[in-house]
């Protein structure tokens, strides 16, 4: 079983908190393509809420096509790999552009923005 680190904070609705979690877990290979998750009673205990909650997320997190059910084996990442791919495309695409957006409210223009990933992305390989 993977041990997740839940942050979950009161300013948004738990379960979409829940659903952005385990959605990263997906994208991220933590669980991969057609790998069996825990169950709604393990994964809510495990980040310390309601079961509910917990099958509320894992309800939209089918209905996205991420995870399904097999009647009487639980519920499985989707061995779809291009929906994945897709996922982490525009999770990934969301990041860049806040990341963006945040450079730009600093002053930064965009040839100093791609210098600087680069000098930082540089600078950290190196350690």
């Amino acid at each position: 079983m993977i041990l997740m680190t839940w942050k979950l904070d009161s300013d948004r609705p738990i379960y979409s908190q829940l659903v952005e979690e385990i959605r990263m877990q997906i994208v991220s290979g933590a669980y991969p393509p057609g790998s069996k998750l825990p169950s709604v009673r393990e994964l809510a205990s495990d980040a310390g809420v309601n079961p509910n909650t917990m099958q509320r997320a894992f309800t939209e997190l089918e209905r996205n096509g991420l995870i399904e059910t097999r009647r009487t084996n639980g519920r499985f990442v989707t061995e779809d790999g291009t929906l994945i791919r897709s996922i982490r495309r525009e999770l990934a695409g969301e990041q860049l552009t806040d990341f963006f957006h945040k450079m730009e409210q600093l002053g930064y223009q965009k040839q100093e923005v791609l210098s600087l990933i680069t000098s930082v992305y540089e600078e950290e390989s190196l350690q």
